[in-house]
């Protein structure tokens, strides 16, 4: 059977960006926010970080204006704020920062169905060696973006309550006692420890 290279790789981002809100799902207001890394991060913020960087690299990368004015991209820019995007303040809601990123992947796709791979586009705060890009590189580059923050997400939920698995309806792990293996990997890990001294 033959593949559609562009709907192979839209395939991919779509079930990343599924992983990225199925993890919130079920988690209160204060867990979907709090900080659970010494640099902050948490799983509300990824998904604000995600709806930026999808109607950046679809929108004004591509040549195309992303309908909505993010004020915290001009935070960034200008140094005001350089984390801007991974910060959910109290003001902003769940139900708007998701709702964001709904709309900025609708945006996205919209770039994904109209253009062709091969269609250019530059991405002006990357080197100058590699700033001229093609749609397809974009998607790759997505791709990598939003499964690197899928794998921060499964580690958050992870630790929040236990929470863990691919995808909704796909756990992509072995059925055992998650309790006992911890307890073999905690042993190994001492009496690796203990021969080195």
């Amino acid at each position: 059977m033959a593949s559609d290279p562009k709907a192979d790789l839209h395939r991919y981002l779509r079930a990343a960006r599924e992983t990225i809100l199925w993890k919130l799902d079920g988690l209160s207001e204060y867990d979907v926010r709090r900080p659970l890394t010494p640099t902050a991060t948490n799983l509300l913020n990824l998904v604000k970080h995600l709806a930026t960087t999808e109607q950046e690299y679809f929108g004004a990368c591509m040549g195309r204006e992303f309908p909505e004015k993010l004020p915290w991209v001009e935070q960034i820019e200008t140094g005001a704020d350089p984390n801007a995007d991974m910060f959910a303040t109290a003001d902003e809601s769940r139900e708007d920062i998701v709702s964001l990123y709904r709309r900025a992947t609708e945006f996205a796709d919209t770039t994904i169905s109209e253009l062709p791979l091969d269609a250019p586009g530059v991405v002006p705060w990357w080197s100058e060696d590699r700033k001229y890009v093609t749609l397809h590189l974009l998607l790759v580059h997505m791709i990598a973006e939003t499964n690197r923050h899928a794998g921060h997400a499964d580690i958050l939920r992870e630790s929040l309550d236990g929470a863990a698995g691919l995808r909704d309806g796909v756990s992509n792990l072995p059925d055992q006692d998650w309790a006992a293996y911890r307890a073999r990997v905690e042993e190994a890990a001492r009496e690796a420890a203990d021969r080195q001294g």
